[in-house]
């Protein structure tokens, strides 16, 4: 199982302070540079983790004040929940739940199955096979009529395809999201990663830089397609890829050693690259970290693309360029999609969403002066 992000770790604790009573509503939270003493963390990771719970309605901002708990909190989202009506009850496994992109996708399915009123049980991965198929197990013994799932590691064989054939043999209607298993071929709601990928690395080939870091997460299929597509890129402008700068990854590999490592590409001047293409905007706000460290700027010195615009893209100063993802709209049409299989309609063809291009102030053309200066 992954390692918590620092900004995932902050965000928990002042979630236990609003839980626990420490901070009431209408209570200031500590401010900025009295949490990045407290935490030990920057001053980014901060802004990062409050970003969020502004985002998800647990804190608010006043301007020129400062940011105070909110008198209405939302309902947490636990391990495994269950929304009670009287509909009939629809299944959902993400490979993540309680932060990143995975709220509005969840938020997008359980607003039109509530306006439906379909039931949801909700559980996630951790993005492990073992607790898939637990997730898998209790959703065929609660008797669910039809089921959303993120795929768990999904570059990889899934040892639980038995569990997705009993759900056919059950005629049991179930439905990928953001990648499917290519030993099922199921239908799907899918984001093309691979022109995402070529569309992010041809932003910054287009600005005149040619040695570009791709950093890519390699157990999941999306980022398998992202590399591919940035690969495409380099081909097509007759660029020179240098193997060295494409570094993959997997769900384990995401520990502080990994993300201290990034570090390395950029020690040196001479060899450094100018841009920076992340397999999501949480990577790039660790690259983002690292360059800090060493006195480089954004995008002065490195220009940097992250993937999926998510609410990470602009929790700091730093707004950063991305690739949208769909993830409101993906969790709706993933839940009307399953109401349309569950109650014998037609159900709409798979769908590969088309993705756009977020220019933000994260890039800037390529600087051959001054990188030589550098």
């Amino acid at each position: 199982m992954a390692q918590r992000t620092k900004y995932s770790m902050v965000k928990d604790h002042i979630l236990n302070w609003i839980n626990d009573g420490t901070v009431k509503p209408g209570e200031k939270i500590p401010p900025e540079s009295e949490l990045v003493h407290s935490f030990g963390v920057s001053r980014h990771t901060i802004r990062q983790a409050v970003g969020e719970l502004v985002n998800e309605g647990y804190l608010y901002r006043e301007q020129g004040s400062g940011t105070y708990c909110s008198h209405v909190l939302p309902n947490p989202i636990p391990e495994t929940i269950e929304r009670i009506s009287n509909g009939k009850n629809i299944g959902v496994i993400t490979t993540y739940m309680s932060d990143y992109i995975f709220p509005s996708i969840i938020r997008g399915i359980e607003s039109h199955l509530a306006s439906k009123g379909y039931t949801l049980t909700l559980s996630c991965t951790d993005n492990d096979v073992e607790r898939e198929r637990q997730c898998l197990e209790m959703m065929i013994d609660r008797q669910i009529d039809g089921l959303i799932v993120e795929p768990t590691k999904s570059s990889n064989y899934n040892p639980n395809i038995k569990y997705y054939l009993e759900l056919e043999q059950q005629h049991i209607p179930y439905l990928m999201i953001n990648q499917f298993y290519s030993q099922l071929v199921p239908a799907h709601l899918i984001m093309d990663d691979e022109k995402g990928g070529f569309l992010a690395a041809e932003h910054l080939i287009k600005l005149g830089h040619e040695r570009i870091l791709g950093l890519f997460k390699t157990d999941d299929l999306q980022g398998v397609h992202r590399m591919s597509g940035f690969i495409r890129a380099f081909r097509e402008y007759g660029l020179p890829l240098e193997p060295e700068l494409i570094v993959t990854y997997t769900t384990e590999d995401m520990v502080p050693s990994f993300y201290d490592s990034i570090g390395y590409f950029f020690e040196n001047a001479e060899e450094r690259p100018s841009g920076v293409v992340c397999y999501n905007d949480q990577l790039a706000l660790s690259v983002l970290d690292q360059l800090r460290k060493l006195h480089l700027s954004v995008p002065q010195d490195i220009s940097l693309v992250g993937y999926d615009d998510s609410i990470l893209a602009v929790a700091t100063e730093v707004k950063l360029t991305s690739v949208l993802h769909p993830k409101q709209e993906l969790g709706r049409a993933a839940a009307e999609w399953i109401i349309a299989a569950v109650e014998k309609q037609e159900a709409p063809p798979s769908h590969i969403y088309e993705p756009e291009l977020i220019i933000r102030n994260s890039t800037a053309p390529f600087n051959r002066l001054e990188s030589k200066l550098g």
